[in-house]
């Protein structure tokens, strides 16, 4: 398990970020099926899926954009420079007071 503090919707999709150096990379791509949580306010969400890297600078520089304390570490053009997104992932938000809502995307 490892915290992620980067979210972003690229092209529809569901983006994370990391280093290409970082265990959790490496740990990724020999197994790339994850899942992450959130929680705030009494609700929680799981998204599970797939993460597929995608190597392409509009699509790190998109991340990069929306997280400017960043750039002083990453660069869109650089070879450590990770950035994931879900495939066939599915979206579970829940909480003690309402039905779980279960999202596919």
């Amino acid at each position: 398990m490892r915290p992620f503090g980067t979210v972003d919707l690229f092209e529809g999709r569901l983006y994370i970020q990391t280093g290409k150096v970082k265990a959790v990379s490496k740990q990724i791509q020999a197994n790339p099926k994850v899942e992450l949580c959130a929680f705030e306010a009494g609700k929680w969400l799981r998204v599970a899926g797939t993460l597929v890297r995608d190597d392409r600078v509009e699509a790190k520089a998109h991340m990069l954009d929306g997280y400017p304390q960043l750039k002083a570490m990453y660069s869109a053009e650089d070879d450590n420079t990770e950035v994931l997104y879900f495939k066939d992932a599915v979206a579970t938000f829940s909480s003690f007071t309402e039905a779980p809502k279960t999202i596919q995307f």
